[in-house]
């Protein structure tokens, strides 16, 4: 006679097959969530991109047509034409160092190198004197905001030092 056995050993193999496969789903979600993620980045990477570019397309037209710098003029026409199209221009030059941060273009000590450079000419450093009143409007941890201390930090440095050769003033980040 025949008998069947359904004991413990039936269903222990059940049982590891469920969490066998509830790890496997597991293991798929958390796949998929990575997924997401990085598509989500790789968006976000898109659309500062594209906020780039159209932000220079705004800025091209007004440094080509006067009557539009104007609609751009917080300062009341106090600042001559043609030394606000510099001043454009710089904040053009700003963004896009910003930006390729931002992507992953360059580290903050590439950045802080480049913009250590940039800070040498005295246009750029109007514009920065310019919008410091902008900054301070920026979220205190946003990316944006921290570029700008750092600036700060650097211009501050570079005119308290006692030595001609800017290219070593300030601790670039790490």
């Amino acid at each position: 006679m025949a008998t069947q056995n359904f004991g413990i050993q039936g269903c222990s193999s059940a049982a590891a097959a469920g969490v066998a496969f509830a790890a496997a789903i597991g293991v798929l979600v958390a796949q998929q969530r990575q997924s997401r993620k990085v598509r989500l980045s790789e968006q976000q990477h898109i659309n500062l991109a594209n906020q780039q570019r159209l932000h220079w397309e705004l800025l091209s037209k007004a440094l080509e047509d006067p009557s539009l710098a104007a609609v751009l003029d917080t300062h009341d026409g106090a600042i001559a034409p043609a030394k606000y199209r510099q001043l454009l221009f710089a904040n053009g030059l700003y963004t896009n160092a910003l930006l390729a941060y931002r992507l992953g273009n360059v580290n903050q000590a590439e950045l802080f190198g480049h913009l250590r450079h940039t800070v040498q000419n005295p246009i750029f450093r109007e514009y920065w004197e310019a919008t410091r009143s902008a900054r301070a409007s920026l979220v205190a941890d946003s990316v944006e905001a921290r570029v700008g201390r750092m600036m700060d930090n650097l211009i501050n440095d570079l005119d308290e030092a006692d030595t001609d050769e800017w290219w070593v003033v300030g601790d670039p980040p790490e």
